[in-house]
């Protein structure tokens, strides 16, 4: 079970990183574009692509061993979910194992305590139904097979991560934790502060569902990031191939959701994209492998320090600026796949090729 990804007591929080983490004057055009979907993405017709989605509620089912008899609605449960109740139960609970019947009486404190029964009333109330989820996931899952005809479509399941992730991958699933996705206002985030601040919090709404749920998939299981590529110009272009290959499959999904800007960070980053590259260039970053140095422009934060004036730079600098690259790159290349781009390991190839010169 991989994690962007705790439960027992849901106040046990930690911070888990994720794998693969100026006054500004702008014409009415650009404001514009941020609301809408990248330009950049191809409509392809995907109607007649025989697959469809569909959203196994585990948080209900699991729910139910409050009531049933354990043993057989284990049993069921293990059936029905396959490795991901075992993953579920002694990982993300860390009840016991599965194959000792004594994590039952862990579960009975579980389904007894006020924690559990808080969350599940918020989740219920914001997720009686996944009907819009469903058509949104099914529509990018057939999108990603028209591109990629060898994708075998994972289970989606929704489940309680306990406040420990949004998505996880494992044997043949893909997890949404439906608690961390229940609108940037709900009561439980204000308590997590420290584990996850408002600038994470703020996209922690429904409509983020679906693009986290492909980036995970397209992440963690189809383009996992090659180990040996330590550059920052390697790190800077495999994201901006994930980022692409995004456009293609979320052709509706705006640019500021789908890389978690706010609409001001993305203003920036397009009223400053010189800027931006100039400072690469200037502090000799491309080449450098020192991911202590060079992960401040590749991960969560709330800004990047050093540029920008009073914090309102955008963070994750190299991974706008890889998919800006790749953009142009594709522009130049219109006749590379989606395949054949995702194949290519030469990021300076792309570079150059791309002749990006913002």
């Amino acid at each position: 079970m991989r994690m962007y990804t705790y439960f027992l007591s849901l106040y046990r929080m930690s911070m888990i990183p994720t794998r693969n983490k100026a006054k500004q004057i702008y014409l009415i055009f650009s404001i514009i574009l941020l609301f809408c979907a990248c330009g950049d993405s191809k409509k392809v017709d995907v109607s007649n692509i025989d697959l469809n989605v569909t959203i196994e509620r585990f948080d209900q089912d699991f729910d139910k061993m409050a009531v049933k008899p354990m043993p057989q609605q284990a049993a069921y449960l293990q059936k029905k979910y396959g490795s991901f109740y075992q993953d579920y139960v002694e990982r993300v609970l860390q009840a016991g194992s599965v194959a000792d019947t004594a994590y039952f009486g862990t579960l009975k404190q579980v389904f007894a305590g006020k924690a559990y029964q808080d969350l599940k009333h918020e989740v219920d109330s914001v997720y009686p139904t996944m009907d819009m989820q469903e058509a949104e996931l099914t529509d990018a899952f057939r999108h990603i097979k028209y591109y990629f005809p060898q994708f075998k479509p994972m289970k989606v399941y929704a489940y309680f991560s306990g406040f420990q992730a949004q998505t996880s991958i494992g044997d043949g699933y893909v997890a949404i934790g439906l608690d961390m996705f229940l609108g940037a206002k709900s009561k439980f985030y204000p308590a997590l502060v420290q584990s996850y601040p408002h600038y994470l919090s703020r996209r922690f709404t429904p409509d983020n569902i679906t693009p986290r749920v492909v980036e995970a998939v397209v992440r963690e299981d189809m383009f996992p990031e090659n180990k040996a590529d330590k550059s920052l110009l390697a790190r800077m272009v495999y994201n901006g191939k994930i980022m692409y290959l995004m456009d293609q499959v979320l052709p509706n999904v705006p640019d500021s959701t789908k890389i978690g800007y706010t609409t001001k960070q993305l203003e920036w980053c397009n009223t400053f994209k010189k800027d931006i590259w100039a400072y690469f260039l200037d502090e000799n970053l491309l080449y450098n492998a020192d991911y202590l140095q060079i992960q401040k422009y590749l991960t969560e934060a709330p800004f990047t320090p050093g540029l920008g004036e009073k914090n309102e730079s955008a963070p994750k600098l190299a991974v706008w600026t890889g998919w800006q690259i790749v953009r142009k790159y594709m522009e130049k290349h219109p006749d590379t796949t989606l395949p054949q781009l995702m194949a290519e390991r030469n990021a300076q190839k792309i570079l150059n090729e791309s002749k990006y010169r913002p």
